[in-house]
């Protein structure tokens, strides 16, 4: 699926080293600022148990899991909505973003300095935020202007658009963001094809030193007072993760995290994280040959999910045999999901549910 998080925040944050511990891909990572000038596009695995759980039952071949797309952009400065460091670039590459990871700093490192010359997590998230504020309401503004344009002939449409254009316009001026501008749903429309930056849903990760990586510090504390109970703030240890990252044995790697006092690597609450922020969800198929998750958006139905397996599937759909990935793990097998009748045939307006292990009948 075409969907990803782009990760986003100022300059030296340890924005690439936390890409380089999700992402198959690695990017070069520096202490000198705007030593980065493109975005870092990386395929992340979503960490699911269940997958492997199911192979227990039913080896395969082939296990794979499935997979977010994450784009490391470029780190931001104060004064990019006007072209500062990569600035417009920058901006540009956010907009094709789905959601957004917005890693603030929050360790003190004296080798590698803080681009506005100390650290304050809070400061930089109203820089960053600010930054994105502007160029949203340039791109509301403009449209506004050719809005009112139209309103002039009489055009009922583009008038009530100028009405909620008008609302969204005041909101950033008032340093809002878009996604919490008090309009309803269906008014949110109107401003949809802008792909207006702060419309986006973000994850804030706290980049910590090693000793905070359980509990935190004070610049943690700082960002979650900021920002709220509703806001969704992952503490992640960059560096510790990075050494993580570099082990290749599981065995090492279960050791370094439980002497760190960790259950499981930080990046993998935020891979899911950015997995459930993109409204996403898994289903499975399996087989001798591979045992495989799947990633629908929620909501879904049984052809569309069937299309995202291949596009065949999709236009001959005839219908799905489901288990329930519980009655799988409780049962061994399907022949015994089926004795104990728990095997479902469904139509093409079964809406599938996270976890659901199918079996498409079509015919093209």
């Amino acid at each position: 699926m075409a969907l990803n998080c782009g990760i986003i925040g100022l300059t030296n944050t340890g924005k690439t080293t936390i890409f380089n511990c999700m992402s198959n891909t690695k990017a070069e990572s520096s202490n000198y600022a705007f030593s980065a000038t493109k975005s870092n596009i990386g395929v992340v695995d979503v960490p699911d148990g269940r997958l492997y759980e199911i192979d227990k039952l039913l080896p395969a071949d082939k296990v794979v899991p499935a997979t977010v797309e994450i784009v490391d952009l470029p780190g931001l400065a104060k004064g990019a909505s006007h072209g500062e460091g990569v600035g417009n670039k920058f901006l540009a590459d956010i907009q094709q973003t789905d959601a957004l990871i917005h890693v603030l700093r929050c360790f003190d490192d004296d080798n590698l300095p803080h681009i506005e010359g100390s650290v304050d997590p809070v400061r930089d998230l109203e820089i960053v935020d600010f930054e994105l504020q502007v160029r949203d309401l340039e791109l509301v503004t403009r449209k506004l202007q050719r809005l009112e344009k139209l309103a002039k002939t009489g055009n009922k449409e583009a008038k009530h658009g100028v009405e909620v254009l008008q609302v969204y316009k005041e909101h950033l001026e008032n340093f809002g963001n878009a996604i919490d501008a008090p309009v309803d749903e269906k008014e949110r429309e109107y401003v949809r094809d802008l792909l207006l930056l702060t419309a986006k849903p973000v994850i804030y990760v706290c980049n910590v030193d090693d000793e905070s990586a359980i509990n935190g510090n004070e610049y943690v504390e700082k960002v979650k007072k900021a920002l709220g109970e509703n806001a969704k703030v992952l503490l992640i240890a960059g560096e510790l993760e990075a050494e993580i990252a570099e082990l290749d044995d599981e065995n090492d790697r279960k050791a370094f995290l439980e002497d760190a006092g960790l259950a499981e690597p930080g990046v993998n609450k935020l891979i899911r994280a950015a997995y459930d922020i993109l409204n996403l969800q898994s289903f499975f198929t399996i087989g001798k040959t591979e045992n495989r998750a799947w990633t629908i958006r929620k909501g879904m139905t049984a052809p569309q999910a069937a299309g995202v397996i291949h596009s065949d599937l999709e236009r001959g759909f005839i219908r799905a045999e489901v288990i329930k990935y519980d009655d799988f793990i409780k049962y061994g097998s399907e022949q015994a999901v089926k004795e104990a009748g728990k095997f479902h045939v469904e139509g093409k307006n079964y809406v599938v549910e996270d976890g659901d292990i199918l079996h498409i009948r079509f015919n093209v």
